[in-house]
């Protein structure tokens, strides 16, 4: 019984191809208690392989966080699958606003600690009191209002290349940092100010929410579905895009552009550019936004010691990475001292207005 992927990223691209078959990408996530996430884990896979799915899907005693692909003409199969599950029955799936072939090359599903790496002690505060949730056409209008605070609760290199207009963007690595921040700021406007927040599908305020209203905020807000389901219900209703550039997402397709504004900079010149890439030194794979010219130039890389080190022999590239581990620089995304025009964000919230 297969219970892991077998194939290689080459070898699925291969298959892919020569399948001539459209993919859809997606993604959902449900909080619910989960007796044995193995179980569900295992037959998750079983059943999803069979379809053809490809993905990244952690599942855990809380619930479920799913990214995935699959063919589009079974698409309905996937779906009424899904329905045997109980606490997915009617599930909201959030289709991708551009869609690649390639999203997604392996099925990994993974049994985790949490859906989320949100670093809270859930026992602390009831996770099912939740914020009110609101769809595109009372977004807007809530966002308009002076008395709402929006804050997005994405990390910086997200929302770097794309945010709505007006929004908080704390300055900040991981999802429990933002945490600290926006209750510590805000704190005196707990009775008065709307606290609306948003991420990329929803799951991030899901949590942020019950937290919130446990610290005693009083007007809690979260767009439903996040900036993929906005963006879907702004087109189909024709209502205002209040989202300005890319919404980043965590597949190989990197960003979704959701407007034609470009609002980040290429960290190595300067230049008006929002495409996240991977410097090609695998010792390094820093993640950081790189133009056209600068890819020329430096063949890819972030830096010219790591285009030294791209250009060698394979061999001798692996013989230096012996021993060498991770470079740390791949987590700070963008962060790394030697890009001269990495952006600063905010740190802190501007003035509440009275």
């Amino acid at each position: 019984m297969q219970l892991y992927n077998k194939l290689s990223a080459k070898e699925r691209v291969e298959l892919i191809e020569n399948a001539g078959q459209e993919r859809l990408t997606l993604s959902f996530y449900q909080y619910a208690k989960i007796g044995n996430p193995q179980m569900l884990r295992d037959h998750l896979f079983l059943n999803w392989d069979a379809l053809d799915v490809l993905g990244r899907i952690y599942v855990a005693t809380e619930g479920i966080n799913a990214q995935l692909s699959l063919p589009a003409n079974r698409f309905n199969a996937f779906k009424t699958h899904l329905e045997t599950i109980d606490f997915l029955k009617d599930i909201r799936l959030n289709i991708a606003v551009e869609q690649d072939n390639m999203s997604f090359l392996k099925l990994k599903v993974k049994v985790r600690h949490k859906i989320v790496a949100d670093g809270l002690e859930d026992g602390a505060f009831d996770v099912t009191n939740k914020g009110v949730h609101v769809a595109a056409t009372e977004f807007n209008a809530l966002i308009e209002d002076k008395n709402t605070v929006l804050v997005d609760m994405r990390n910086h290199y997200e929302s770097e290349i794309g945010h709505f207009k007006n929004a908080v963007t704390p300055d900040v690595d991981t999802f429990r940092e933002s945490l600290d921040i926006i209750e510590e700021d805000l704190k005196e406007h707990k009775e008065n100010q709307n606290l609306v927040m948003y991420c990329t599908g929803g799951i991030r305020c899901e949590k942020a929410s019950a937290y919130f209203k446990h610290k005693g905020f009083k007007n809690v807000y979260q767009l439903e579905g996040g900036i993929i389901e906005y963006t879907r219900q702004v087109k189909a209703q024709d209502l205002e895009n209040k989202f300005l550039g890319k919404n980043f997402v965590f597949d190989d397709r990197r960003a979704e552009k959701i407007s034609e504004d470009v609002i980040a900079n290429c960290h190595q010149c300067g230049a008006a550019c929002d495409t996240h890439v991977n410097c090609a030194n695998q010792a390094c794979h820093l993640l950081f936004i790189q133009c056209e010219s600068c890819k020329t130039e430096l063949d890819n890389c972030c830096s010219i010691a790591c285009k030294e080190v791209h250009a060698l022999p394979f061999e001798a590239q692996k013989e230096l990475r012996k021993g060498q581990g991770n470079s740390n620089d791949i987590f700070k995304k963008g962060r790394a001292d030697h890009l001269p025009h990495k952006k600063e964000l905010r740190t802190i919230f501007e003035p509440v207005k009275k």
